[in-house]
């Protein structure tokens, strides 16, 4: 696995004190980036042979969000290629080595100039070394939508949610339905599914729909559409019910 050790930052903190989601995805995110470019196989690599990765689905589970000054260690690694598609785990730890979140995530490589399917290069097949899945209870990629709902504010998209693929980051649509919820919830699970790129000046259809999961937990699905209904990408937030 490969891994990098933080500390808790003030400005990735909530009201209270705690990690945010969004900060949490983030550090997944720069951890595959970083592991990536140590191999050799980071961002110019990729652009020297127009290719780039792109998120398909996210499911993060959280157990707790650490405090402000915690020491934590986020750590990858890819545990199956198939196609243009990769599979890679994340976890937090904290300093005992217990899990703080864990996660799976699915991800395809494409061609910058088609956006048809690439191929992992023989290097890359090499380096990305296949570790044993983690231990926990995947869910599938496809998010259901509830019928109970409705649209809010669209929201258009500005240079400072675009990556350096110029489309918007996955961390960011994540954000975009965090922003649309009545109230600021706690989240036991994350699951994102994305189905098409979103660039500057889009604007996104914001439909927020609502359901009670079979323990009672509140359930927040949050679809970012065009005008036609075509969906950029759907957001399923679990509500954590007990203090974390």
């Amino acid at each position: 696995m490969y891994t990098f050790d933080s500390r808790i930052r003030y400005s990735e903190t909530d009201s209270e004190s705690r990690l945010t989601l969004e900060a949490l995805l983030d550090y997944f995110q720069d951890c595959s980036t970083f592991h990536s470019e140590d191999l050799g196989v980071g961002l110019e690599y990729l652009n020297e042979r127009n290719l780039f990765w792109v998120v398909i689905s996210w499911q993060i589970v959280v157990d707790r969000y650490p405090k402000l000054g915690e020491r934590v260690t986020i750590g990858t690694f890819p545990y199956e290629f198939k196609g243009c598609f990769g599979y890679r785990n994340f976890c937090m730890l904290d300093e005992a080595g217990n899990y703080i979140a864990k996660a799976n995530s699915l991800w395809a490589l494409l061609n910058k100039d088609t956006l048809r399917p690439g191929h992992p290069t023989p290097e890359m097949l090499e380096k990305y070394i296949l570790e044993e899945k983690l231990p926990m209870e995947y869910a599938g990629r496809k998010i259901e939508v509830p019928e109970r709902g409705g649209m809010e504010e669209p929201i258009t998209v500005m240079s400072w949610h675009l990556d350096a693929n110029n489309h918007v980051n996955n961390g960011q649509f994540v954000r975009m339905a965090m922003s649309q919820l009545p109230k600021r919830v706690p989240v036991a699970q994350l699951r994102a599914e994305y189905k098409r790129q979103a660039h500057l000046d889009d604007v996104l259809q914001t439909y927020v729909g609502y359901r009670t999961g079979e323990d009672g937990r509140n359930i927040w699905v949050v679809s970012l559409q065009d005008e036609q209904g075509d969906v950029y990408a759907n957001v399923e937030l679990e509500e954590k019910q007990e203090d974390i």
